[in-house]
């Protein structure tokens, strides 16, 4: 998994004067936990963007002036009800023979043959969460739809795998294609593709997590 890295400086006073003069600052007030003890640091603003406003998962590396770097992921973040900034940051220390919980992101792959008959795809858990070792943490679910036909659904089952564990049951529905009252069942002998009837999966989605 890709690692972003956050630069900052491990703070000495944690009260709420403190805290609050950091984000006067355009800073961020985090911790990371998981260590022998939590670490309070604080990182600017705008170093979390492409950690924060993004649909794919990172994990990040914590630069801090003193010189120690720290491998974490992000676990909890708090937003301004009204300005919508960011005002903390829950990390939690990565160790490569400790396993961590994370969500990742689903992507689907290939145009479904149950919504070019007609059906309704809908794409029904854009994450999933798993836990895994640090090392194995995928960057993102690969789901391939191109043999979806109506009434054909892909569930977790199918995507479980040795080097993590997903944390939903088996049975949970990832994407599936319904029944429209359009839709036209064929079988693959008579399956005709008519011209502009194809419709590429993003538009196709219709999301019901």
């Amino acid at each position: 998994m890709k690692s972003i890295t956050i630069k900052g400086s491990e703070r000495e006073s944690v009260g709420k004067k403190a805290t609050k003069a950091l984000r006067n600052a355009g800073k961020v007030p985090c911790v990371v936990y998981g260590g022998e003890k939590p670490l309070h640091f604080s990182a600017d603003e705008l170093s979390f963007k492409k950690l924060v406003y993004t649909p794919n998962a990172h994990t990040a590396v914590i630069e801090l002036d003193n010189g120690d770097k720290i491998d974490a992921v992000m676990q909890d973040i708090q937003f301004h009800p009204v300005t919508d900034r960011i005002i903390h940051i829950d990390f939690y220390q990565l160790f490569k023979d400790k396993e961590v919980t994370m969500d990742i992101p689903v992507r689907l792959q290939g145009n479904s043959p149950g919504v070019r008959n007609g059906g309704r795809l809908l794409f029904r858990k854009r994450k999933l969460t798993i836990k895994a070792l640090p090392d194995n943490l995928p960057d993102f679910f690969d789901v391939d739809i191109s043999k979806l036909k109506i009434a054909d659904n892909i569930s977790v089952e199918s995507l479980q795998s040795d080097k993590f564990s997903i944390l939903h049951p088996d049975t949970t529905v990832v994407v599936q294609v319904k029944t429209a009252r359009t839709a036209v069942t064929v079988d693959d002998e008579d399956e005709v593709e008519e011209e502009g009837a194809e419709a590429p999966a993003a538009e196709a989605a219709e999301s019901n997590e």
